[in-house]
């Protein structure tokens, strides 16, 4: 994955992340118009259509989503996952670290983290070991 600038998301990128993020994961060719992701978040919130317009507009920035005209409107589809963005960020963090620093910040998060996360923890690190 490569992103134009550092990918972490504000609540109202999340937000229409999130939406982008629902789409059928089946279909390639899925994706929504900002008046599809507009509709949606004004149920939740006030907000107006041209902000929506202008976040996507720095998500494709950023390289986090794609778009592809559809008559007048864009539609936009998310380049990768949550699950790969979230790994892309972490691995971006580690990657500016020296390794006794790396290891310190790992031991910071793992003090921190609850049972049911070291235990997802040790199981993806025996399914890497399976590989």
């Amino acid at each position: 994955m490569k992103l134009t600038r550092r990918a972490r998301l504000g609540d109202l990128e999340r937000s229409i992340m999130d939406r982008l993020w629902a789409l059928d994961g089946s279909d390639p060719g899925a994706a929504l118009t900002v008046r599809e992701i507009h509709d949606s978040i004004s149920k939740e919130r006030e907000i107006a259509y041209t902000t929506v317009m202008t976040v996507l507009d720095r998500l494709a920035k950023k390289g986090l989503v794609t778009r592809e005209r559809d008559g007048r409107a864009w539609r936009y589809q998310p380049v990768s996952t949550s699950e790969e963005l979230t790994a892309h960020l972490l691995r971006d963090s580690l990657d500016h670290l020296e390794s006794t620093d790396r290891r310190a910040a790992m031991m910071h998060f793992l003090d921190s983290a609850s049972d049911e996360e070291i235990d997802d923890l040790k199981a993806a690190l025996a399914a890497l070991e399976r590989r």
